[in-house]
This record gives C-alpha cells, structure tokens and sequence, in this order.
C-alpha cells in the first residue's frame, strides 16, 4: 500500500478500521489524505504522487465527493477537502443500525437455539429421568450410535447377537471402526459361536484385529448391547424386536451391571481363532448351550434364535448329540447328558 503522511506518512491504524467497518476502498481514504496534505493538487498531481492511473484518481474523487468528504469544483481547481465528520457520521449511523439489526437477529437465534434445546431435552430427558433416554425410530438410533461412537474416549464393549451380519452392514461400519480405533479407543466385540461359520463376518472380524480391534465368540448371548466408556449403555427396548427402537442408559448402578455381565462374558467367549475346548467326542461350547436352552424349557425356535443359527441346525446339532450319547429320545439324550457331566 502507498504510504502517506503529510502526503507520505504511514497510514493510521485508523484506516483499516475504516475500511472494514465502513466497507471504503483504501484508495479512497488516501486520496482523500493527499488532498488534505497538498491543497491545491490536480488529478496529475495526486495520481504522479500515489502512482495511480489518473482514471482511478477521478472515481475515487467522485467516491469522496458523493460521501461529502470533499468538493470538486467543475474548473481546472484542484479538489477541496471538506470536514469528515459530516460525511462519515451519516456512514456511521447508518452503519450503526445494521450492526443493531444484526445483534438483534442473533439475539433471537440464541432464543430460539434455547428454546429448540429445551424441546430436546424434554423430549429425551421424559418425566426428569435424564439417566433414561428413549429412541423410537431406527434412523434415531443408527444416529446415536454413530454419535456414541464419535465420542467414545476409552472403550467400546459390544454383544451381537443375531449370528451372521450381512456383508452390507458389516462394510457400513469399517469406516467408524477405523476413526476409533485410529484414536486411541479399546474395540471388544463378543460375537456368537455361529459366525465362525460366515466368510463375511470372519472377514471382518481379521480385519479389525488387524487395526487393533478384539473379537470373542460364546455360544450364546442375552441382549445386543453397546457400552461406551462404561458410562453410556445403548440397549434395544425389546430385545426380541429391535425394530421398535431402543433406550440409552447412563445409570451408574445399571452401567457396573452390564459392565460386569460383559466382562463375565468376556471371559467366557473365545478369540475368532481360538481352539475350542472340550474332550474326545465331547460336546462343544456351542452344543453344551443348546443343551442348556433346552434343559431351560426352551424351544427349538428360541434355541435357534439365542444360537444365531437356523432352526434346521438345531435339530441337526440336536440329533447329533443324541446319536454320540447312544439316546433314543431328547429326554433320554438329557438324562445321559447329565450322567456324562455335559449339563
């Protein structure tokens, strides 16, 4: 920027303040100075002294004379600086009531912003149980997840029932694995026994164990479930539908719960590669489960479902059993299952 002064001193701070509250070309502001330092100046002699096209010189003069910050005369005089109080005070006022307007709209944002936070809670925080929040809708709680995870610091510790996910929703999750395992944060994941069977899920599952992430499988498992930091706790409302949405729970005294059934499971479940234990023609991990489920009263559609297999190789795994303990009938099969130590 050319420098000014009597003519030639350094521009005053005020100048930038000028030119950005009141929007004036800078150009403006240091013809404007030339003509106070050098009264009696023409156009070539301003232009030859700021080095400026003469061209610029005159609109800049016209520029000044409509804000009445000078006047330029019709004759060959050069142009005579007028009191900037007059001009600049209309730009001011004027520049004034907008910064007033603006402060009002942003004053009605906040409110509304207040407002729309207090609906929020409301509507999450029902009968002032903040500990307790309800998600109805799928997309609520696809949402919530993804936004749970986000913030995890620490931990994330899951269970999936179900059996094999499907390879699309598996893909869908690579990405948030990745962000948060690339921050620092614990992934453990307790599948069931039946996913060993599935090349997508297995697939995955190596790949997360590449990044960092744990995977376990047990025979069976409770409840889907999501912790995150052992604060957060993300459970379906009913877990035989998950499709009616589910709840979020920040209790202390239900969180040491689930932490405790999760870590219990932990311990139970065995890495994706892991060798199964059990003795020669033994009953699996998997296999001892279904024995439970129906010890329990269960039926083969519920054992199924607990499995996170088909009803078909229940009744398979079920006829294997009973062929291995010489049985010609499922209570049979149970009576020689709990003489052999099984159940």
């Amino acid at each position: 920027m050319r420098a000014l002064g009597d003519g030639r001193g350094e521009p005053g701070a005020e100048q930038g303040r000028l030119s950005t509250l009141l929007g004036l070309n800078d150009h403006l502001l240091e013809v404007y100075r030339t003509v106070v330092a050098r009264p009696g100046w023409g156009v070539p002699e301003i232009a030859h002294h700021l080095t400026m096209a003469e061209t610029e010189v005159r609109t800049c003069l016209d520029g000044l004379a409509e804000l009445s910050m000078l006047y330029a005369p019709e004759d060959s005089a050069g142009p005579v600086a007028l009191n900037p109080e007059i001009g600049l005070a209309a730009l001011l006022n004027r520049r004034e009531s907008e910064i007033r307007a603006q402060q009002a709209q942003l004053a009605d944002a906040r409110s509304e912003a207040a407002e729309l936070a207090a609906v929020y809670s409301a509507h999450w925080g029902q009968r002032g149980n903040l500990s307790l929040e309800r998600l109805d809708e799928v997309a609520s709680v696809r949402a919530r997840l993804a936004e749970l995870a986000g913030q995890a610091r620490q931990e994330l510790m899951s269970f999936m029932p179900g059996g094999a996910q499907s390879r699309e929703a598996l893909d869908a999750s690579r990405p948030l694995d990745e962000r948060t395992l690339a921050a620092g944060v614990r992934i453990r994941t307790l599948y069931l026994d039946s996913v060993r069977n599935d090349r997508a899920t297995t697939e995955y599952a190596h790949w997360l164990a590449g990044l960092g992430g744990e995977i376990r499988t047990i025979p069976s498992l409770p409840i889907r479930m999501l912790i995150v930091d052992r604060e957060t706790a993300l459970l379906p409302a009913d877990p035989k539908n998950t499709k009616v949405g589910a709840v979020m729970v920040r209790a202390p005294g239900v969180l040491a719960a689930l932490v405790h059934l999760f870590e219990v499971s932990w311990q139970q479940g065995q890495p994706l590669e892991g060798v199964r234990p059990g003795k020669q023609d033994g009953p699996t991990a998997q296999e001892l489960e279904l024995l439970r489920l129906l010890e329990a009263g269960s039926t083969d559609q519920v054992a199924a479902r607990q499995l996170g297999v088909s009803l078909r190789t229940v009744r398979r795994m079920m006829a294997d059993l009973t062929g291995r303990l010489g049985a010609r009938s499922r209570f049979e099969a149970g009576v020689l299952a709990g003489r052999a130590g099984w159940i």
